[in-house]
């Protein structure tokens, strides 16, 4: 399903701009931008993924990763294909690197959305994930604008690629981020995914400017990000800009797409979390069969407030999201 898109300009005969994210692609007639997603189509930008769903259940909103937002709760999950990033790593390159290419879609349009979302009684709401949202921008918002209309919560699973003005209107319809920081250097960034770093830490400072709820997601990769003295960089930017409290989910990376390195071992992700923990309140690893890392812990009293086995969540906080031993408050739960 063709829709007309947002920002863009024109930007000379048969050719426009795009300004939805940090690549500002100038597209000529009838080609794609670099998400392979958007369209100059009579120098009119369109997108070909506006109700193209190619990923749609319901998931634990543990999953995406969200463990101090409603944690125990399920959400209706939403992706197309499509990507502004090239990550020869990508752990989840059949969506998201695929393009244009719908096999497999279905068209789901917002209203659909918003009726299987209410099949299930203890859904939370809709988390745009799977590929980049960024991309399906216009799907997103207008699925946004529907639930927040009922009562219902919004995420946004993204790599935080996107420019200051489209952050700016979509963020008033989304309660909680998870945003991908795959490295701490921009050399990282430019050479394994065809992007760059400002962007991403601008939006993360955005998002915690209008207080909207922030985790951050950090995939390890052996050899390519898992450098101490740069992880060591990031934990303090993060603490400094987003405060001590901020959750860093540390994921365990397994090689995909194009990628044959092998997989992070055990013994890494536990020294990240363990350099982590001196930095920051909240820190989990992902992706990983141990026990560390795995609970939420008071960071005032010590006490376990939610326990975890993999997607089978206890909680013991109070309702409104304090610890149930000392009262410190530990997440916003209303």
């Amino acid at each position: 399903m063709v829709e007309p898109a947002k920002y863009y300009e024109n930007s000379g005969p048969g050719k426009i701009r795009c300004l939805l994210c940090p690549h500002f692609c100038t597209i000529k007639k009838d080609d794609y931008g670099k998400c392979r997603v958007r369209k100059n189509e009579k120098d009119v930008l369109v997108t070909d993924v506006y109700g193209q769903a190619k990923g749609l259940s319901f998931d634990p909103i543990e999953k995406k990763p969200l463990y101090h937002f409603f944690p125990g709760t399920q959400i209706l999950s939403l992706g197309t294909p499509g990507c502004n990033m090239q990550c020869f790593f990508c752990q989840n390159w059949n969506m998201s690197q695929s393009g244009i290419d719908k096999s497999g879609n279905k068209q789901v349009l917002p209203a659909e959305i918003l009726t299987i979302s209410k099949s299930e009684p203890k859904n939370l709401g809709i988390a745009f994930t799977y590929s980049e949202p960024t991309i399906f921008y216009e799907y997103m918002y207008d699925t946004a604008i529907l639930f927040k209309e009922n009562g219902l919560k919004t995420c946004m699973i993204s790599n935080g690629f996107i420019n200051e003005k489209p952050l700016l209107d979509l963020i008033p319809l989304i309660d909680a981020f998870n945003i991908d920081l795959k490295a701490f250097t921009n050399s990282f960034y430019k050479k394994y995914t065809k992007s760059s770093l400002k962007p991403v830490l601008n939006s993360l400072e955005i998002i915690r400017t209008k207080k909207r709820h922030l985790e951050l997601s950090f995939l390890v990769i052996p050899g390519l990000n898992d450098n101490m003295d740069s992880f060591k960089e990031m934990l303090c930017w993060i603490s400094d800009k987003s405060g001590k409290e901020t959750v860093l989910h540390i994921s365990r990376y397994f090689p995909k797409y194009k990628s044959n390195i092998p997989a992070t071992s055990n013994q890494k992700l536990e020294e990240l979390f363990d350099i982590a923990k001196e930095k920051l309140d909240y820190v989990y690893i992902g992706n990983y069969s141990g026990e560390k890392g795995q609970n939420t812990i008071c960071s005032n009293c010590n006490s376990i407030q939610i326990s975890r086995n993999y997607y089978n969540t206890m909680v013991y906080l109070s309702v409104d999201g304090k610890c149930s031993k000392c009262g410190y408050k530990i997440m916003n739960m209303m």
